[in-house]
C-alpha cells in the first residue's frame, strides 16, 4: 500500500512536521541563555561608516540597527533564532561559518545573495535579502549585528 496516500495518515504527517517545528523552535531559544552578549564589555568602534573585510569596524548604531532589523522587518531570526544560534538556518555565533571566512564584507554579500537550495546544509534556501524587502543601508547593518554577534 502506498503509506502517505490516506487523508488520515496526510494528517498526521502535517501534524508530526508541526510538532517537530515546535520543538525545534522551543530548543533553539534554551541554550541562548547560557551566553551572554554584554555590550558594555566590547568597546564601541569608533567609526560610524560601513565596515569592510577582516579589519571591520563599525558604530554600536549600527550594530543596534542590525539587532533591530534581525529582530523584526527583516525576520532573520524565524531562520537563525532570536540569538542567532541557528534554527533551520545555520549558528551566527560561533566561528563556523559555512559559505565564507565570516568577513563583514562576505556577510553582506551572502545577505544580499542568499543561499540556493542546493548549497544550503539544511536544504532550506535563504532567498537574497532573506526574502525581505532590505534596502543596502538595512544590510548592512544586519551584516554588522551578524558580524559582531561571532567576533567579540
Amino acid at each position: 500500500m502506498g503509506g502517505l496516500s490516506t487523508p488520515r495518515s496526510f494528517l498526521m504527517n502535517a501534524q508530526t512536521r508541526i510538532g517537530l517545528l515546535a520543538s525545534l523552535t522551543m530548543a533553539g531559544a534554551s541554550p541562548a541563555l547560557a551566553q551572554t552578549t554584554d555590550a558594555a564589555a566590547t568597546p564601541a568602534k569608533p567609526e560610524a561608516s560601513a565596515p569592510s573585510g577582516a579589519a571591520a569596524s563599525y558604530s554600536q548604531e549600527l550594530v543596534a540597527k542590525g539587532d533591530a532589523l534581525f529582530h523584526g522587518s527583516g525576520n532573520c531570526y524565524a531562520c537563525h533564532g532570536s540569538k542567532g544560534e541557528g534554527l533551520v538556518g545555520p549558528n551566527l555565533t560561533d566561528a563556523e561559518w559555512i559559505h565564507s571566512k565570516g568577513g563583514y564584507d562576505e556577510i553582506v554579500a551572502q545577505i544580499n545573495h542568499g543561499v540556493p537550495k542546493e548549497e544550503s546544509k539544511s536544504g532550506i534556501p535563504m532567498p537574497p535579502k532573506g526574502g525581505a524587502t532590505l534596502s543596502d543601508d538595512d544590510v548592512k547593518a544586519i551584516a554588522a549585528y551578524v558580524h559582531s554577534l561571532s567576533h567579540k
